[in-house]
């Protein structure tokens, strides 16, 4: 049975004032903030939950799975919210933002990766160029219409970020990986990804959202 940790804090999607224009960097900047902590967040859930993710190499590699399970996500979300261009700046920005957080903790933790081996940030960079094409043959749920969510993961895209995770941990705990991420962790992260991008890409003021509410 999948066990619920208790429910990730609230993530920041308002981020800039109201009709302020936003480049692909800043946008980037931002989705990469939230995914950090999300993945953060996912990891001390399924910690909670009893599955051992050691701190050190385990720990990083949990990480990386999902954070480039978030960026194929967000990519997917942007696609249907941004012009192509703006679309692929978004992406590889976003991506590199996360690949300089992951390098300074992996170079202050684990150490410097050997002499002639590629950095931990360029270790991520090649991850998600890996997973992209893997996330790429897996489709959006065919039951849920299309919103403003932008895009609503299928069934095969959640299970393979539990399949990339499963060696990740102990022998012990590969029983109920795919069920706890499935049931509990991925979905929680995904409406969260969700909702802030749409935020994070929707021009509209703010307080135009507001109006006609009273009691303010």
């Amino acid at each position: 049975m999948a066990v619920r940790s208790p429910p990730t804090p609230r993530i920041k999607s308002h981020w800039f004032k109201p009709g302020q224009g936003q480049s692909a960097q800043q946008q980037a900047s931002a989705a990469a903030f939230t995914a950090w902590r999300l993945a953060r967040h996912m990891l001390d859930r399924m910690r909670h939950a009893g599955f051992d993710i050691d701190i050190g190499p385990p720990y990083f590699a949990f990480l990386r799975e999902v954070l480039g399970f978030l960026v194929v996500l967000a990519d997917r979300i942007a696609h249907a919210r941004l012009a192509p261009a703006q679309r692929e700046a978004f992406t590889v920005a976003m991506a590199r933002h996360l690949a300089r957080i992951l390098q300074d903790s992996e170079d202050d933790l684990l150490g410097l990766p050997p002499a002639g081996q590629p950095s931990h940030a360029d270790s991520f960079i090649d991850l998600v160029n890996e997973l992209s094409a893997h996330y790429a043959d897996f489709g959006p749920d065919p039951t849920v219409a299309a919103d403003d969510a932008g895009f609503h993961p299928g069934f095969a895209f959640v299970r393979y970020l539990g399949c990339r995770l499963e060696p990740v941990l102990p022998a012990k705990d590969h029983r109920w990986v795919l069920e706890q991420v499935m049931a509990a962790e991925a979905p929680d992260a995904v409406t969260l990804m969700q909702r802030a991008l749409r935020d994070l890409f929707d021009p509209a003021p703010r307080t135009a959202r507001r109006a006609g509410v009273s009691g303010d």
